[in-house]
């Protein structure tokens, strides 16, 4: 695992019970070398750690000075670099694996509980009956409220064969369900696909795993062999936060015209400064078959809209924006997360590493992602009434710290309408209950079919639109730009 970990890249920005991010591992050691180092403050860090050891109120292990000295260095950085400790850099790998040690449920925070997203198939969780939408309140009897999602996710990982127990508040339960779970290895599988109805099917990635690229053909395979004659296919990219960079240029390259450019990257150093085209080698590697030979003819053109929220972020930015700069799909439902970055990976030990943010990513037209996002080219919200949970889903942009957009200036103002309309969507969230994805109820998805049997669609109102857009329709025009192989 190791010497692949070296040359591997990843793209994203969360963690669901796993791991999702931009990223490549790289070696590091050769990089030090030649450059200057600041003697004095060295010495001025020696004497600080000389100090805390001899005075502080009792004793403090090496060890855990150090490693917190490490991580403040990190904390002048962007909220994407980090350093990876033992467990970090586990965690990290298995998420980039698919598989990991848990309970198998996708999460995320609702008035800080940690609320159920979807239980992973024939996972503890599925098998215990949580359901979508569950809210576990506490974890071994503990209350949670006010844990980070970071915090709460850890406590519900561990060994594998442990036992946990969660209590769970269920909307249409008077009292609280307490479950017992054990703990085992999931393998999380990212890809799910079903043809909805005649000629129209749906073909949904949470999140770029090394798997991903295999089972999106196999799944692709099963639709048309369901359906020879596909008419339309909706690729969602909702909720998904990224992962592996090969698998998000594979999945482009599945419906993009052979060889093209997908994205490329600008940083620092020389090797930051690359693009990376619809070819085996970027997405499969030099070395043995191509996945996407697999794939019927008939992928290449069929009409295709891709999905995208808030939630959608870094490697499904990738492929929503290539996918929209050669007009290829349109790109429907609301601006993606904005994680434009790319982060390398610098293994340190056999158990450590740091987590670097080394470049900027950019859309075959040159566009920066970073704190913007994609904008999609239909606005739709995520129910007919108006998008409460998607308002309330912070984006990149609102991270402290979070890097810049080099091509934009920053520091944009929201005027008094904008926080009425905040306000409203926030008390409608709460009244609210979110539909599963891909069921007859999604009524993002139904809008995407409306679009491909050209009926019509529900799109945001002008007036609410105005105000978020502005910005964006001066910077982008697909109509009068040509996609570049090279961005310099």
């Amino acid at each position: 695992m190791g010497s692949k970990l070296k040359s591997l890249g990843l793209v994203g920005f969360g963690v669901v019970v796993g791991v999702a991010a931009s990223l490549q591992y790289s070696a590091l050691a050769q990089k030090m070398q030649g450059l200057p180092l600041p003697l004095e403050k060295l010495s001025e860090f020696t004497e600080v750690f000389g100090m805390i050891k001899s005075d502080y109120v009792e004793a403090v292990e090496d060890e855990k000075l150090l490693d917190e000295a490490i991580n403040g260095m990190f904390g002048a950085l962007d909220p994407h670099s980090a350093y990876l400790d033992k467990k970090a850099f586990k965690e990290l790998r298995e998420g980039t694996e698919g598989k990991f040690i848990g309970l198998g449920l996708e999460v995320g925070m609702e008035d800080g509980y940690v609320k159920v997203i979807s239980p992973i198939e024939d996972s503890p969780a599925s098998r215990a009956g949580i359901l979508p939408s569950d809210l576990i309140t506490r974890i071994d009897g503990v209350p949670i409220k006010g844990l980070s999602i970071d915090d709460a996710v850890k406590k519900m990982r561990g060994e594998p064969n442990t036992k946990i127990t969660l209590t769970i508040a269920r909307k249409t339960e008077d009292k609280p369900i307490v479950v017992t779970l054990t703990r085992e290895l999931i393998k999380q599988h990212s890809v799910k696909a079903k043809v909805v109805e005649p000629g129209y099917a749906w073909l949904r990635i949470s999140q770029f795993q090394e798997p991903t690229l295999d089972d999106m053909v196999k799944k692709i395979n099963a639709i048309y062999s369901q359906e020879p004659a596909l008419k339309g296919l909706v690729l969602d990219l909702r909720n998904d936060p990224g992962g592996v960079l090969p698998g998000a240029i594979g999945v482009s390259a599945a419906f993009l015209p052979k060889d093209v450019a997908v994205v490329s990257t600008n940083g620092q150093v020389e090797d930051s400064k690359r693009t990376y085209y619809a070819k085996r080698e970027f997405y499969a590697g030099r070395v043995g078959s191509d996945p996407l030979a697999k794939l019927p003819a008939a992928v290449k053109q069929v009409p295709l809209v891709v999905l995208i929220n808030t939630g959608s972020a870094s490697a499904s930015e990738i492929v929503a924006g290539a996918l929209q700069d050669y007009r290829r799909a349109t790109i429907l439902g609301t601006q993606s997360y904005g994680k434009g970055s790319v982060q390398t990976v610098h293994q340190v030990t056999d158990e450590t590493a740091i987590k670097l943010t080394t470049a900027r990513y950019y859309t075959p037209l040159g566009r920066a992602i970073q704190a913007k996002g994609i904008q999609p080219d239909l606005r739709v919200e995520e129910t007919a009434d108006g998008d409460g949970f998607n308002a309330l889903r912070s984006r990149e942009a609102d991270l402290i710290k979070h890097l810049s957009n080099d091509k934009e200036a920053e520091g944009e103002t929201t005027d008094l309408d904008e926080l009425e309309e905040e306000k409203r969507l926030i008390e409608l969230a709460k009244k609210s209950v979110p539909v599963e994805f891909g069921s007859k109820e999604d009524f993002q998805l139904q809008q995407a079919l409306n679009h491909l049997k050209g009926l019509p669609v529900k799109v945001t109102p002008l007036k609410k639109l105005k105000a978020e857009t502005a910005a964006n329709d001066a910077n982008f025009s697909p109509a009068k730009a040509k996609p570049n192989a090279q961005r310099n």
